[in-house]
Protein backbone atom coordinates (compact mmCIF):
# COMPACT_ATOMS: atom_id res chain seq x y z
CA UNK A 1 0.00 0.00 0.00
CA UNK A 2 2.06 3.10 -1.12
CA UNK A 3 -0.44 6.08 0.78
CA UNK A 4 0.02 9.48 1.99
CA UNK A 5 -1.64 12.44 4.09
CA UNK A 6 -1.74 15.46 1.73
CA UNK A 7 -3.39 18.55 1.94
CA UNK A 8 -4.95 19.65 -0.79
CA UNK A 9 -3.61 21.43 -3.78
CA UNK A 10 -5.23 22.56 -6.84
CA UNK A 11 -4.60 19.31 -9.04
CA UNK A 12 -6.42 17.12 -6.38
CA UNK A 13 -9.68 19.16 -7.07
CA UNK A 14 -11.06 16.47 -9.39
CA UNK A 15 -10.06 13.66 -6.76
CA UNK A 16 -12.07 15.45 -4.49
CA UNK A 17 -15.04 15.69 -6.03
CA UNK A 18 -15.26 12.16 -7.24
CA UNK A 19 -14.91 11.21 -3.80
CA UNK A 20 -17.25 13.48 -1.95
CA UNK A 21 -19.70 13.06 -4.77
CA UNK A 22 -19.61 8.66 -3.97
CA UNK A 23 -19.45 9.49 -0.35
CA UNK A 24 -22.83 11.64 -0.08
CA UNK A 25 -24.08 9.16 -2.72
CA UNK A 26 -23.98 6.43 -0.01
CA UNK A 27 -24.68 8.70 2.72
CA UNK A 28 -28.13 9.56 1.33
CA UNK A 29 -28.84 5.77 -0.25
CA UNK A 30 -27.62 3.64 2.69
CA UNK A 31 -27.66 6.58 5.94
CA UNK A 32 -23.88 5.30 6.58
CA UNK A 33 -21.85 8.04 8.62
CA UNK A 34 -20.49 11.05 7.21
CA UNK A 35 -17.43 11.34 9.23
CA UNK A 36 -14.95 13.21 9.24
CA UNK A 37 -17.74 15.88 9.57
CA UNK A 38 -15.25 18.39 8.06
CA UNK A 39 -14.80 17.04 4.94
CA UNK A 40 -18.52 17.37 3.90
CA UNK A 41 -19.22 20.99 5.18
CA UNK A 42 -18.96 23.28 1.97
CA UNK A 43 -19.17 22.42 -2.15
CA UNK A 44 -15.87 21.14 -3.41
CA UNK A 45 -16.83 22.49 -7.05
CA UNK A 46 -15.75 25.70 -5.10
CA UNK A 47 -12.30 24.48 -4.54
CA UNK A 48 -11.16 27.91 -3.06
CA UNK A 49 -13.60 27.98 -0.94
CA UNK A 50 -13.31 24.35 -0.01
CA UNK A 51 -9.78 25.17 0.74
CA UNK A 52 -10.83 27.53 2.97
CA UNK A 53 -13.20 25.66 5.12
CA UNK A 54 -10.34 23.13 5.86
CA UNK A 55 -7.77 25.53 6.64
CA UNK A 56 -5.97 24.45 9.67
CA UNK A 57 -7.56 26.58 12.33
CA UNK A 58 -6.95 28.21 15.43
CA UNK A 59 -9.46 28.07 18.02
CA UNK A 60 -12.00 31.18 16.96
CA UNK A 61 -14.91 29.90 19.03
CA UNK A 62 -15.12 29.01 22.74
CA UNK A 63 -16.65 25.58 21.82
CA UNK A 64 -13.70 24.93 19.18
CA UNK A 65 -10.13 23.91 18.93
CA UNK A 66 -7.44 23.80 16.64
CA UNK A 67 -7.19 21.63 14.28
CA UNK A 68 -5.87 19.87 10.64
CA UNK A 69 -7.40 18.18 7.70
CA UNK A 70 -5.63 15.71 5.73
CA UNK A 71 -6.62 13.77 2.65
CA UNK A 72 -5.80 9.83 2.15
CA UNK A 73 -4.22 9.48 -1.40
CA UNK A 74 -3.52 6.60 -2.68
CA UNK A 75 -0.57 7.61 -4.80
CA UNK A 76 -0.21 4.13 -6.69
CA UNK A 77 -3.51 5.23 -8.59
CA UNK A 78 -3.79 8.42 -7.98
CA UNK A 79 -7.20 8.13 -5.64
CA UNK A 80 -8.45 9.56 -2.61
CA UNK A 81 -9.26 6.83 -0.72
CA UNK A 82 -10.02 8.70 2.52
CA UNK A 83 -9.57 11.73 4.81
CA UNK A 84 -8.86 12.65 8.60
CA UNK A 85 -9.49 15.54 10.81
CA UNK A 86 -6.97 15.93 13.91
CA UNK A 87 -7.95 18.13 16.86
CA UNK A 88 -5.26 19.79 18.24
CA UNK A 89 -6.27 18.62 21.92
CA UNK A 90 -9.58 17.88 23.24
CA UNK A 91 -12.27 20.04 25.27
CA UNK A 92 -15.21 18.85 27.32
CA UNK A 93 -17.19 17.86 24.34
CA UNK A 94 -14.44 15.93 22.30
CA UNK A 95 -13.26 14.44 25.35
CA UNK A 96 -17.25 12.39 25.10
CA UNK A 97 -17.79 12.85 21.74
CA UNK A 98 -15.30 12.87 18.89
CA UNK A 99 -11.83 12.70 20.23
CA UNK A 100 -8.78 13.99 18.42
CA UNK A 101 -9.47 11.90 15.28
CA UNK A 102 -12.47 11.71 13.12
CA UNK A 103 -11.53 9.55 9.78
CA UNK A 104 -13.00 8.06 7.29
CA UNK A 105 -12.45 5.77 3.89
CA UNK A 106 -14.77 6.87 0.60
CA UNK A 107 -17.47 3.58 -0.09
CA UNK A 108 -15.56 1.99 -2.57
CA UNK A 109 -12.38 1.61 -1.13
CA UNK A 110 -13.49 0.18 2.33
CA UNK A 111 -12.35 -2.92 3.91
CA UNK A 112 -9.44 -2.86 1.80
CA UNK A 113 -7.07 -1.79 5.11
CA UNK A 114 -6.57 1.39 4.29
CA UNK A 115 -8.43 2.97 7.77
CA UNK A 116 -5.78 0.99 9.70
CA UNK A 117 -2.73 2.40 7.61
CA UNK A 118 -4.48 5.92 7.43
CA UNK A 119 -5.09 6.00 11.07
CA UNK A 120 -1.26 5.07 11.57
CA UNK A 121 -0.29 7.99 9.32
CA UNK A 122 -2.54 10.15 11.68
CA UNK A 123 -0.84 9.41 14.84
CA UNK A 124 2.24 10.50 13.30
CA UNK A 125 1.19 13.77 12.64
CA UNK A 126 -0.27 13.74 16.05
CA UNK A 127 3.30 13.26 17.20
CA UNK A 128 4.37 15.99 15.63
CA UNK A 129 1.89 18.25 16.83
CA UNK A 130 2.65 17.13 20.26
CA UNK A 131 0.00 15.01 21.48
CA UNK A 132 1.13 11.87 23.48
CA UNK A 133 -2.23 10.10 24.33
CA UNK A 134 -4.62 9.54 21.61
CA UNK A 135 -8.86 9.35 21.88
CA UNK A 136 -10.73 8.20 18.95
CA UNK A 137 -14.26 7.76 19.53
CA UNK A 138 -16.57 4.98 17.16
CA UNK A 139 -19.98 3.56 16.87
CA UNK A 140 -19.86 0.28 18.28
CA UNK A 141 -22.00 -1.21 15.79
CA UNK A 142 -19.20 -0.03 13.64
CA UNK A 143 -16.30 -2.88 13.75
CA UNK A 144 -14.51 -1.93 11.37
CA UNK A 145 -13.75 1.01 12.68
CA UNK A 146 -13.19 -0.35 16.22
CA UNK A 147 -10.73 -2.70 14.17
CA UNK A 148 -8.65 -0.18 12.78
CA UNK A 149 -8.59 2.16 15.96
CA UNK A 150 -7.27 -1.56 17.99
CA UNK A 151 -4.96 -2.16 14.87
CA UNK A 152 -3.28 0.84 15.91
CA UNK A 153 -3.17 0.26 19.82
CA UNK A 154 -6.28 1.64 20.45
CA UNK A 155 -7.06 0.41 24.08
CA UNK A 156 -10.84 -0.06 25.26
CA UNK A 157 -11.56 3.00 28.28
CA UNK A 158 -15.20 2.70 28.09
CA UNK A 159 -18.38 2.61 26.58
CA UNK A 160 -21.45 5.67 26.22
CA UNK A 161 -24.94 4.89 25.99
CA UNK A 162 -27.05 8.10 24.80
CA UNK A 163 -30.57 8.16 24.88
CA UNK A 164 -31.55 7.18 21.34
CA UNK A 165 -30.07 3.82 22.23
CA UNK A 166 -26.55 4.61 19.87
CA UNK A 167 -23.36 3.50 21.97
CA UNK A 168 -19.68 5.18 21.32
CA UNK A 169 -16.87 3.29 22.59
CA UNK A 170 -13.59 4.88 23.48
CA UNK A 171 -10.55 3.96 22.59
CA UNK A 172 -7.06 5.39 23.93
CA UNK A 173 -3.49 5.27 22.34
CA UNK A 174 -0.34 6.11 23.37
CA UNK A 175 2.14 7.85 21.63
CA UNK A 176 5.59 6.38 21.88
CA UNK A 177 9.07 8.13 21.79
CA UNK A 178 10.73 5.52 19.20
Amino acid sequence: MNIELVKLEKKHQLLLIEMIEEWKEDIEKNQTDGSPSAIFRHDPHDFGGYIKSIKDKEAVHSDRVPDSTFFCLDRNRNVLVGAVNIRHYLNDGLLLKGGHIGDGIRPSERRKGYATAMIGLALKECKRIGIKRVLMICNKENIGSAKSIQKNGGVLENEVVYPDGTVDQRYWIELRDE
